[in-house]
Order: structure tokens, then sequence, then C-alpha cells
């Protein structure tokens, strides 16, 4: 492999043009006998002689500035500019053809689902391979913009075909740098991810020590684009109803590290591949889907519909096993994940009075105690009730009809509880529909 030294930027100084070299064309010139408009002017010269080292200093290695390059500058240095713009366009078309084979030609091919080789890349015209590119990823759309124009000057005003004029130095240094900015000054080439070994280390068994890692690794290095179709894949095969425990544990192992910084497109992809279960009718992947997103943090993607049911079903099992004979040893896994799922974003306003009846109900306990491994869950999910929330707990004494409000109204350390859990909140969030109330309840307190 070759060796790759990085530059430092301040290391690029170009020679002063000598005195003789702009005379010597002149005298060229005359010799010939041919008009001085053959060539550039001597102050086009002078000023992108000048302008070429910041061009270059955005180069960020040695390789990339070889023999094309040189050539380019003493094209340069004799007002060839035509021929100058030949050379970098050259070097840029392939430094893009090295990107592809970075990325990787056999994955190249699974992603076209066709044959794709060295020769099949050679023989891509220069429009076609930017197209590619964009395709790949391996230039942005603004990239692919920028140089599909520079593709334009180079067949117009390069030695490479016959031109239809002259370009000056700024119409160069123009041209130079968007081959440099979008083709030759990208340090950092990402790399493709073989799809069919992915989806069978992913598949195969529970990854062994540093195989998540290993692949954690080899996702950061590829772009966007694959990543959005590799976790589409997986979601996949999360949610279906075949897929082994080991299998979905594996994929959950590859979305936490990445859930939260989730590109827009990605998260849209992923939305969109759960809707589809929904609307056809495939209640059981829907489902699982649903389980998935809980997983790895991603419950604010779906509706308000989606989440109220989801934390429906969580407060009334947590409900549940409190109302039993041995809830202080089973409320706390129940208690947890209720807590982990109301991080996830804000409730829907459907399900926040329920939440709030029933976290208090079980952090207030019965006449017989409390789970107090399960308490640091309960307290954290009272101290992060929005206002709203904070309302409705304050308003649950008041509600005879309610198992909560006859505790408090019953049970002197039910109503002790629920003075402390009126405690854990910020007066400052107390809405002022009810400050009056709370004040009072809090006051309780002081007294007794």
């Amino acid at each position: 492999m070759t060796e790759i030294i990085p530059v430092k930027p301040t290391t690029i100084k170009l020679p002063s043009l000598p005195q003789t070299i702009l005379p010597a064309i002149n005298q060229f010139i005359v010799a010939l006998g041919i008009p001085r408009e053959v060539l550039a002017s001597d102050e086009d010269i002078e000023y992108a002689w000048i302008n070429l080292p910041r061009e270059l200093r955005s180069i960020p290695r040695i390789n990339l500035r070889g023999e094309l390059i040189a050539r380019m500058c003493i094209a340069v240095s004799v007002g060839l500019f035509d021929s100058a713009i030949n050379y970098a366009w050259n070097a840029a078309i392939i430094q893009l053809r090295e990107k592809v084979k970075n990325f990787g030609l056999p994955i190249v091919a699974q992603t076209l689902q066709k044959d794709f080789e060295e020769k099949h890349l050679l023989d891509l015209q220069d429009s076609q391979l930017l197209e590619f590119c964009l395709k790949l990823n391996l230039v942005t759309e603004e990239g692919y913009f920028f140089l599909d124009q520079s593709r334009s000057t180079r067949n117009n005003f390069s030695a490479a075909h016959p031109t239809i004029g002259q370009v000056n130095d700024r119409e160069f240094i123009t041209f130079l740098n968007r081959c440099v900015n979008y083709a030759l000054a990208e340090s950092t080439s990402p790399r493709g991810i073989d799809i069919g070994a992915f989806i069978s280390a992913v598949k195969n068994s529970r990854f062994a020590e540093g195989q998540c890692s290993l692949w954690l690794e080899r996702l950061d290095a590829t772009h966007d684009a694959q990543r959005e179709l590799l976790f589409g894949m997986i979601h996949g095969i999360y949610c279906d109803p075949s897929t082994l425990e080991p299998v979905r544990l594996n994929i959950i192992d590859l979305y936490l590290p990445y859930s939260e910084n989730f590109t827009s497109s990605i998260r849209s992809h992923l939305i969109n591949r759960h809707s589809e279960y929904l609307a056809k009718g495939d209640a059981q992947r829907h489902i699982i889907s649903q389980q998935l997103f809980q997983k790895i943090g991603l419950l604010t993607l779906l509706n308000d519909s989606e989440k109220h049911t989801i934390i429906s079903k969580a407060v009334n099992q947590l409900w549940n096993v409190h109302q039993e004979w041995n809830n202080f040893y089973n409320e706390p896994p129940f208690a947890e994940r209720l807590a982990e799922l109301s991080k996830q974003g804000s409730l829907p306003k459907s399900i926040q009075h329920e939440f709030v009846e029933k976290v208090v109900g079980c952090y207030i306990g019965n006449g017989y105690g409390i789970s107090q491994i399960a308490e640091p869950f309960y307290e954290e999910m009272i101290r992060e009730f929005s206002p709203k929330e904070i309302q409705h707990m304050v308003e649950i004494p008041r509600k005879n009809s309610s198992i909560v409000a006859r505790q408090i109204n019953s049970e002197s350390s039910c109503r002790r509880r629920f003075q402390q859990a009126l405690k854990l909140i910020d007066s400052s969030s107390v809405p002022d529909a009810v400050r009056v109330n709370y004040e009072n309840l809090v006051g309780q307190r002081r007294s007794s």
C-alpha cells in the first residue's frame, strides 16, 4: 500500500516566477508569428500563480499532489490554462475512482446487484462516474453539482477537446477550487460493508467478545446511505417472528450506540418500515417492531396512539403486580421499565392521568409498606413530572372514586408518603391552578 503522508498547510510555497519566463513566452510568440492572445496574459499568469498555493494547501496528502498536479502548475506558469484544466480534472477523476475502489468493488456489486470489477469502473464516462459516486454517497449533492459544472468546463475549455474559448485566471482558480474541494481535499474515504458477511454475522449466533465492536467500527467507517440500508435490513430480521432471541440481542447491540444520533433519513426509513407492517395488517411484526423501538430508546418516533398503548400496557402491568401479595419483590423490574419508557419524550395527554395516578399509588404503597427497591424509580418519575402531570397529582386526593385517593385519605402512612412525593417536585413547576391546594397539602406535613 502507498504510505499516506500528511502535509502541513504551511509547507507549500511555490517559487516566484523568474523574470525570464514571461519575456521568454512573449519572444516565443513573436518567433512563431502568432497572436499573444493564444496564451493567458502576463497578468493572468501572475495572479493564477499567486493563488495556486492556497488551493494546493487544501490537498491533504502528498500522493494526491503528484505528477498531474506538477504538470498543472507548470502549465499555469506558461499560460496554458487549457492544459492546466485537463491535468487538474484528470487528478480529480483518478481520486474519485480510488474512492470507489476503497469502498470495495465487491460491495459495489452487492449494492448494484450486478457484476462490477475494475474494468467496469475504468469504462465509466466521467458523467457516469459522478452519478455513480453520488449514488454511493462518495460525493454530496453539492459536490456532484459543482463537479458536474467543472466537467462541462473541462469538456469545452480544456486541451482535451477543441475549445470554444479561453478562461482567465479567476475562472481557472474557481475550476481548480472545485476539483480540490469535492475530490482531492477529502482525505477520508468511506469503506463499504460486505452485506452478506454482516447479515450472516448477525444471524449466526450471539456475538463473541469483540465481534460487535468490530462491526460497529465498520459501520462507523461507511456512510449514512449504507448505514440506512443495513439498519433497515436488521429491523426486518428483528421483527421476523421466527428470529431467535440471541439474534435480536445482536441487533439491539448494533442499534444502541447509534439510536440517539440517527440521521433524519435513517429515522424516517425505520418508521416507514414500522408503519408498513400496520398498513399490511401484520400485527405480529408491528408489535415486535414497537418493542424494538422501546428497547433502543426511539419511542418518540411513534405516534401518540401507539405511545399511549405502550405506556398504558406498562402502567397496568406495574399496577397489577403492585396489587399482588408479593408485590414488594416483584415490582422493581416493572417500575424500572416504566421509568425507562417515560424518559423517551413527553407522554401523550391521553395517558398522563393514568400514568401519574398509578406511579403515585405505587410510591405511597399500602398499609403494609412499600417496595424499597422500586422506590428510586418512582422518585425519578415523580421528579420529572410535567406541569400538567403535577396538576393531576395534586388533584388525586379529591377524587373519592380513586383507589389511590382513598388510600391517601384513609391511611396515615399513605398520606405521609403522598406528602413526601409532593416534596420531590420543584415548586416552581406547580401550575397556578393548583398552587394553593399544593401548598395546603405540603403544609399538612409540617403540622403533623
